[in-house]
């Protein structure tokens, strides 16, 4: 069965004051898309529809290698792993629960497009879009408020915030278009010119083919493997060692699988190959056994937050010194305007920001301007393509090539530079 290459579930499926931000970069600015004294008095948004992502120029689909890593398609530790239905593949459970990204339209022509979590349809066309027709798309802090406070009765976490992240996305996407600049520029302008990148594979000698220095790898067995299983995470781990070299970076993505004491017994057998981080070890709520595990584990740091929503979840990671590092996703936790309150509290805390899928969703543009982000997290298309997807993805994300192993950056067109429809 072919896989189509689209987004990072499936790969493959596949205030603000405008002038005041972008004066604020110190660089000039570009023509605005529409009269500046129609962008002062508001764009009013006149239609809101789902739709799914497709690539104005689409890569070639292929049969991955055999034996080529899938997020979906081969066994990866996760909370279900204690059922062997369920164990061997995350598909097996795992649903798509359809389309997850809004375009938005205004009055003066201007559409944005917003990438939001799984379930958003529901609670944006049954709630969410009588709020927001009529409004005036620039007033995003605004909007983020409304659809919060109106939600909160059966929202605050998962499919709800997933639909607010995807508008608000869509918002910030508007905002740029209007003044004709890309976002970072309204957050501020870049402080680096490019951001060193790692990937999430367990195919490790591709990654490190292509490039990549820093490697991510999936846990591939948890508790319910036993001693066996941790065995193998362990070789695996020797393996990406070996191959990324002393001074390359690897990082172990657990998936919510794990115990405090499995977890402790595999980050002392993997002392020896310096991961640099154990990410989501556990269940995402517990908060005191991320305590516990920060403490009594010393070789690495421990990360979560992927699955983590809103200034006040990330506020009780805090309050429990429950990690290190804290991974929000922009699409899943509120948006790029809830994704740089969760920075704030963390930049006052001196806790380091990578989010997660850093590569999708327009997230770059807040990664390349973050003086507390220091890597943006990609996934790289499987082995066994031909050349035109991996020079697709190349070019769709800018890379070039220096001495922390891949580099992106993101572009320079106004809004989040979308090159993608929603269909």
């Amino acid at each position: 069965m072919k896989r189509s290459l689209r987004t990072r579930r499936d790969f493959f499926r596949t205030g603000l004051t405008l002038g005041a931000a972008a004066a604020a970069s110190g660089l000039p600015l570009l023509p605005p898309a529409v009269p500046a004294e129609a962008i002062n008095e508001r764009l009013t948004i006149t239609g809101i529809r789902m739709g799914t992502p497709k690539r104005k120029k689409p890569w070639p689909e292929y049969e991955p290698a055999p034996g080529a890593w899938t997020p979906l398609g081969v066994e990866v530790a996760s909370p279900m792993s204690i059922y062997p239905k369920y164990k061997a593949r995350r598909d097996s459970f795992f649903e798509l629960l359809g389309p997850y990204a809004v375009e938005i339209t205004t009055d003066k022509g201007i559409r944005g497009i917003g990438i939001g979590g799984d379930g958003v349809s529901y609670a944006i066309e049954k709630h969410l879009k009588k709020l927001l027709l009529g409004e005036n798309a620039l007033e995003i802090e605004r909007l983020w408020d409304i659809m919060w406070r109106s939600s909160m009765y059966y929202g605050r976490k998962g499919m709800v915030i997933h639909s607010i992240s995807a508008i608000d996305n869509a918002l910030w996407d508007i905002a740029g278009q209007a003044m004709g600049v890309p976002v970072y520029r309204l957050l501020g302008g870049k402080i680096r010119d490019r951001v060193p990148a790692y990937a999430t594979s367990n195919d490790v000698e591709h990654l490190v083919n292509f490039g990549y220095k820093h490697v991510k790898l999936a846990m591939p067995h948890g508790p319910a493997s036993g001693h066996d299983g941790m065995r193998k995470n362990v070789e695996l781990v020797k393996r990406a060692r070996n191959a990324v070299g002393p001074d390359g970076e690897i990082m172990l993505d657990c998936w919510m699988a794990g115990t405090e004491r499995y977890m402790i017994e595999l980050a002392e057998m993997l002392e020896p190959y310096r991961v640099y981080w154990m990410e989501e070890c556990l269940h995402p709520d517990d908060y005191a056994g991320f305590g516990r595990l920060r403490r009594e584990i010393n070789s690495t740091r421990i990360a979560t937050g992927e699955h983590e929503y809103t200034r006040y979840g990330f506020k009780l990671l805090l309050d429990y010194k429950a990690a290190d590092l804290w991974q929000p996703d922009m699409n899943w936790c509120g948006g790029l305007t809830e994704l740089r309150r969760i920075a704030a509290l963390a930049a006052a805390n001196d806790i380091p920001l990578i989010p997660h899928a850093g590569w999708w969703g327009g997230c770059q543009h807040f990664i390349i301007g973050s003086q507390i982000t220091r890597w943006c997290e990609m996934l790289m298309p499987p082995p066994g393509g031909p050349e035109e997807v991996y020079e697709g993805f190349e070019e769709e994300n800018n890379i070039t090539h220096g001495p922390e192993g891949i580099y992106v950056r993101p572009p320079d067109r106004p809004g989040l530079g979308w090159e993608i429809d929603v269909v």
